[in-house]
């Protein structure tokens, strides 16, 4: 039944395009559906010429590479809720373009797709993590990372993809989320990629040194970047948006949940400590919109001695706050300059600054804080209508362009680092005004796209 709906659905594809076809085309040729072993083990290319379906969990093994065309859509099983798994030593090369994406969605038809309809793409890398021990990864998911050292590690390609409705929680603190990074080292290349409606985290990074361009992620249920167990990467031009009426009633909805080991030794956490680094972000949370979860909780949530360089971003609309800190490790990092929080543009609902425990707040008071931060050129805001941005809460067609006069224009950059990796710009947050990165290959209406 499953072969037989899949190939109905190419012969609808058919149908329709060769309807568009001139007259002197060639007669297109549309492949029925096929299946994608559980287990690769050679190399092997999907085609954009059929659909192909995720059916259980799905293994590309050590040694082999899995190379998918720009175009090409891959659906999931939603009663299996396949997850393709890239193992250690593998590789996925999956390169689109910003006409023809690479597509990751749930098997539903259009209309009736739900966040958490499948599990979502893990990668597992061999690049330092600050796991004492190897551990397996989460969701019930086969496989094993930690103690390897190769920060240049290569785990592929994902360049102008997207990933539809994933995200599976299998238990309190074990999920698969959409994009599972497991210690991926910074030979791995990740570029143009959105994922909308991830049922847990959108992208997730348990260590490794993996760096990237151009991110979004889109009515998340929990947190849209979460960083752990030493992450040590960069990221720029990355966009939040928050749908009101979706969050983990279990959990709490963050823009950036940042963390090391749970629970972090009192002389400080395992090396390499967790520092990401990230500029030219646009994080946005639901503004009080109608029908607002009460899980839409922070923008930044920044714990158990994490280290940070936040710069040139803009940050609103979070329903508890906006820049929080917890734990003294993390706000005497902060406060030593240690970690940076420059040329940023932020306001909240509740409380734009926050020491989130007694112990953040026997460093830096949640007062003390805002007086650091704005004292470190940032701009505090009033609220999320002075961003004066074109239409950065619109759920279907939203528009992050600055207009003349908006903070997003105004500062001073503030390089992040020194490494060549970042491109300086004379704007705060993810697009300029005339920014056309967005355009064509992301999809902020899935649910009802016809694959």
């Amino acid at each position: 039944m499953k072969k037989l709906n899949y190939l109905l659905f190419a012969l609808s594809t058919l149908f329709v395009f060769s309807s568009c076809r001139d007259k002197d085309d060639p007669e297109p040729i549309v492949h029925a559906p096929e299946t994608i072993p559980n287990n690769i083990t050679t190399n092997m290319t999907l085609t954009s010429d059929r659909t192909w379906v995720l059916y259980g969990e799905t293994h590309v093994k050590s040694g082999a590479v899995l190379t998918i065309q720009p175009g090409t859509v891959i659906k999931s099983d939603i009663t299996q809720k396949g997850s393709l798994v890239i193992d250690k030593g593998a590789r996925i090369e999956a390169v689109g373009t910003a006409t023809q994406p690479i597509v990751f969605t749930s098997g539903r038809p259009a209309g009736n797709r739900l966040p958490g309809d499948w599990g979502g793409l893990v990668i597992i890398g061999r690049a330092p993590t600050n796991r004492t021990s190897v551990g397996p990864v989460e969701g019930g998911v086969a496989g094993e990372y930690g103690l390897d050292n190769i920060p240049n590690d290569n785990s592929g390609t994902l360049k102008y993809v997207r990933v539809e409705y994933a995200g599976v929680s299998v238990a309190q603190g074990s999920e698969v989320n959409a994009i599972s990074f497991y210690a991926v080292g910074s030979g791995t290349t990740l570029d143009h990629v959105q994922v909308s409606y991830a049922k847990d985290d959108a992208f997730e990074f348990f260590g490794g040194t993996v760096n990237g361009k151009h991110l979004i992620s889109y009515g998340t249920s929990d947190d849209d970047f979460d960083f752990d167990n030493g992450y040590t990467g960069k990221l720029q031009f990355g966009i939040v948006l928050r749908r009101p009426e979706l969050a983990d009633p279990n959990d709490q909805g963050n823009g950036i949940e940042a963390d090391n080991e749970s629970t972090v030794p009192a002389t400080g956490p395992s090396q390499p400590n967790t520092r990401f680094v990230m500029s030219n972000f646009t994080i946005l949370g639901s503004n009080g919109a109608a029908g607002e979860h009460e899980r839409q909780w922070y923008a930044m949530r920044l714990r158990r001695a994490v280290q940070f360089s936040i710069t040139n971003s803009v940050i609103a609309g979070f329903k508890e706050g906006g820049m929080v800190l917890e734990s003294s490790h993390t706000a005497t990092a902060y406060n030593n300059g240690t970690s940076v929080f420059r040329n940023n543009v932020i306001t909240a609902l509740k409380q734009t600054y926050f020491a989130g425990d007694a112990a953040a707040t026997g460093i830096l008071s949640s007062a003390a804080l805002q007086t650091k931060a704005e004292a470190d050129g940032n701009a505090t805001l009033a609220n999320a209508a002075a961003l004066n941005l074109v239409a950065p809460f619109n759920l279907t067609a939203p528009n992050f362009r600055p207009q003349t006069g908006s903070p997003a224009l105004q500062g001073t950059w503030v390089a992040p680092d020194n490494s060549g990796f970042f491109t300086q710009v004379n704007y705060r947050g993810a697009v300029s005004a005339n920014d056309t990165w967005l355009d064509n290959w992301t999809n902020f209406n899935p649910g009802n796209t016809t694959y």
